[in-house]
């Protein structure tokens, strides 16, 4: 594993929303790849730090308005995607995005959920989302579930690989 990268999701306003910090695993066609072994730390703006049980990478594709977590077995989370702005390197060692609020998921028997579509809609008027980004972000959502339930890459076999790579690597 490669150095330490810092991830910052923000929201629409600026505030620090999710923030944490993983080990580079590399790069390929699909996008930029970070990892955590299991007990991960993450804080939700200044909150107070939350562990996640399982090991987890993450992926940051170039130009799309989403990111993708994937949890290793047992988690019942398979892969978890937020519907962001596409993602920012200030530097090599920090991601940043501005989330914007839904999700989409896939549990480990294969189902497929939206979440905070409530959410979604009151910040629509809090932040004043401008009608381009809740037309990108409604798009996402839509190629996400398709993408999900179909296993389209990287949602089918690669993310397994960079799983395995954590493993080794901090086995």
């Amino acid at each position: 594993m490669g150095d330490e990268v810092r991830i910052v999701y923000r929201k629409y306003d600026g505030a620090l929303h999710w923030n944490m910090t993983m080990k580079w695993l590399g790069e390929d066609q699909y996008g930029a790849w970070t990892g955590a072994g299991a007990n991960n730390t993450s804080r939700r703006g200044d909150g107070p730090m939350m562990t996640f049980e399982h090991p987890q990478v993450m992926m940051f594709p170039r130009g799309a308005w989403w990111t993708a977590s994937f949890n290793a077995a047992p988690a019942r989370i398979e892969i978890y995607c937020d519907v962001t702005t596409p993602v920012s390197w200030p530097t090599p060692h920090e991601v940043t995005m501005v989330d914007l609020d839904l999700d989409v998921c896939r549990t480990r028997d294969g189902q497929i959920v939206v979440l905070d579509e409530d959410e979604f809609a009151e910040h629509q008027v809090r932040y004043g989302y401008p009608a381009d980004v809740i037309a990108e972000s409604v798009r996402a959502a839509a190629w996400l579930q398709g993408a999900l339930a179909d296993s389209i890459e990287p949602f089918a076999t690669v993310y397994r690989d960079y799983l395995a790579l954590l493993a080794d690597a901090v086995g």
